[in-house]
């Protein structure tokens, strides 16, 4: 329903579908099987714990008054998964993975500006009242870009202790 409403009051932006809608913890990007599986397999033996998320406001990735990105904050969690960023970086470089430049935000991408430049945001609906929950499992998905947008394909969930 918010994403719905939000896509209503806002149509210069791609709203993600509910079912796509993800934590990144890290990018890959395009890496051959090898180092996607040294990656999982170094968070693995990390044994990250498991912690509990909520969400928080909305905001926006924006040049300028021009809004590029609409995401979902964390109200609870931000600094365990910042936690599990950590854990994920060092094993993606271990991999053999170029180190990430940006710093660690964590989010739910809800949608993007169809403008390459992005595009003037409207007031939205306030964020939906979620209870918490427990992170329990980091899922390492391969996207597939179609015409609908993504796909993510599991390849490996691995357990938070």
């Amino acid at each position: 329903m918010f994403l719905a409403t939000c896509a209503a009051v806002a149509p210069e932006f791609r709203w993600t579908p509910a079912n796509s809608l993800h934590l990144t913890v890290r990018f890959l990007g395009h890496v051959e099987q090898a180092a996607a599986e040294a990656t999982a397999d170094a968070i693995e033996a990390a044994s990250p714990g498991a912690f509990n998320l909520r969400l928080g406001d909305v905001g926006v990735f924006a040049r300028g008054r021009l809004a590029r990105v609409v995401w979902l904050g964390l109200s609870e969690g931000a600094a365990d998964i910042a936690a599990l960023a950590v854990i994920a970086e060092a094993a993606s470089v271990a991999a053999g993975l170029k180190a990430e430049g940006r710093r660690f935000h964590a989010h739910l991408t809800l949608a993007r500006a169809r403008a390459r430049d992005g595009a003037v945001l409207p007031a939205l609906p306030a964020a939906p009242d979620q209870p918490a929950w427990r992170a329990g499992e980091l899922i390492l998905y391969c996207s597939h870009l179609g015409r609908a947008g993504s796909v993510y394909e599991p390849l490996r969930r691995i357990r938070l202790s």
